[in-house]
């Protein structure tokens, strides 16, 4: 099953990759959570994958829609989730890619990706990566305001045999501006490891969102990752989304100040 709120909206042609929640809210920020569900639509036979490896991390971000849920709440913004597994077709990926459709992540074999023809994978990007970017696109012309981009993920404290000793990461395409003052304000809030660039950076390929909808649109943006231990339980995404909720309004608050004063001090 997808997450909780999010129901199976592409069992057949018929439905809708991508959800808005909250779609009239009033705050500036845009919430985006590319790796919401581990959903296959039933098309794709489970990809020929065993159970537990469709639950794992490798198919999608666990408790990152939750906690862009609790977010999207507290700030009274809008939301828009993937809500088919990233194995199908990851959303934070252009068709150029070939991370888009992996026949291996994490270690773990995707049969159903493996010798894909031209038009299968073209079929992927069609029924899922190009209704989220039109979504995603019109949603962002919603705005009576320029909106303020984030994206919500996770990731796993071991990879590949490797302990990550950051706990949250703030991530940046070609402007930095707002990723280092999240860092530079995080502090020791909720007594963690806050870093820029880390688990990843735009030389893992891991900011086109943030790229096409954020940077080519004049957008100020931010990619948020959290380690997916931080936010297993209800209390502990509440938690979470709090503090970065607070944590990012300050930050803007920063921003915008430094924007009125051309940089320098006023």
């Amino acid at each position: 099953m997808p997450h909780a709120d999010i129901p199976d909206l592409i069992s057949d042609e018929h439905s809708n990759p991508a959800l808005v929640t909250n779609v009239q809210g009033q705050s500036r920020v845009l919430l985006v959570c590319e790796h919401a569900s581990h959903h296959i639509p039933e098309r794709y036979a489970g990809l020929g994958m065993m159970d537990a490896d469709k639950m794992s991390h490798a198919a999608w971000d666990p408790g990152a829609c939750a906690v862009a849920e609790r977010m999207s709440e507290i700030l009274d913004a809008p939301l828009l989730v993937s809500t088919v597994s990233r194995l199908v077709y990851d959303c934070n990926r252009p068709p150029t890619s070939a991370g888009a459709i992996r026949a291996i992540s994490e270690q773990i074999a995707v049969p159903g990706n493996v010798s894909l023809t031209t038009a299968e994978q073209i079929e992927r990007v069609e029924m899922v990566y190009e209704p989220f970017k039109q979504m995603l696109t019109k949603t962002i012309k919603s705005f009576a305001l320029s909106p303020i981009l984030v994206t919500i993920h996770s990731f796993t404290r071991t990879y590949n045999d490797k302990r990550r000793d950051v706990d949250i990461g703030f991530i940046h395409d070609v402007d930095a501006r707002l990723a280092k003052i999240m860092v530079d304000m995080s502090g020791q809030r909720l007594g963690l490891k806050y870093a820029m660039n880390e688990p990843y950076s735009k030389a893992d390929e891991v900011a086109h969102t943030l790229e096409l909808h954020g940077t080519d649109n004049g957008l100020v943006n931010v990619m948020v990752e959290i380690c997916n231990d931080l936010i297993e339980t209800t209390e502990q995404q509440a938690l979470i989304a709090q503090m970065l909720v607070d944590l990012l309004k300050t930050s803007l608050d920063t921003l915008n100040e430094d924007l009125s004063c051309g940089g320098a001090k006023c």
